[in-house]
C-alpha cells in the first residue's frame, strides 16, 4: 500500500475513534436527556476552523474560522496559536448566541496540543463548558 494512503487511513481511524468516544458519552447522557452538541475542529496548514454541530438533527449551530472578516483584519496569520485562541472566543460567542453553553470537544484526528489546545482554551474563556 502506498505511504500516502496508509497515512490517510490512519488519520481516518483516529477521527472515527475520537467521534465514537463522543457518541458513547452522548448515549450515556441521553438517559438523562442531556445530549450536548459537538465542537468540531479542523486544522489546515494555513487556517483553523471550528463549528458547533447538533448530531441529532445533523445541523451546524455556529461556525467560525480565521477566514471570517472580523478576525482576518486583526490577525497577522491564521496559522498560529493567537489566531486559534481568537477563533475559540468567536465560536463561543456565536454558540452562546444560538443558545448553546455546554458542548463536547471533538478534536478529530489532531492531538490536544498547540493550535487545537489554544482554540479550546479560547472557547472556555468565551464561556463554553466542556
Amino acid at each position: 500500500m502506498p505511504v500516502k494512503k496508509m497515512k490517510t487511513t490512519a488519520a481516518q481511524r483516529r477521527s472515527y475513534r475520537t467521534r465514537n468516544k463522543i457518541r458513547r458519552v452522548n448515549i450515556e447522557r441521553s438517559a438523562v436527556r442531556e445530549t450536548r452538541p459537538r465542537l468540531s475542529v479542523f486544522r489546515s496548514g494555513k487556517q483553523i476552523y471550528a463549528q458547533v454541530i447538533n448530531d441529532l438533527d445533523g445541523k451546524t449551530l455556529a461556525a467560525a474560522s480565521t477566514l471570517d472578516k472580523e478576525l482576518k483584519e486583526k490577525l497577522k496569520s491564521g496559522a498560529n496559536t493567537e489566531a486559534a485562541q481568537e477563533v475559540g472566543k468567536l465560536i463561543a460567542a456565536r454558540a452562546k448566541k444560538s443558545g448553546v453553553s455546554k458542548v463536547v470537544f471533538d478534536r478529530g484526528r489532531y492531538i490536544y496540543h498547540g493550535r487545537v489546545k489554544a482554540l479550546a482554551e479560547g472557547a472556555r474563556e468565551g464561556g463554553l463548558e466542556f
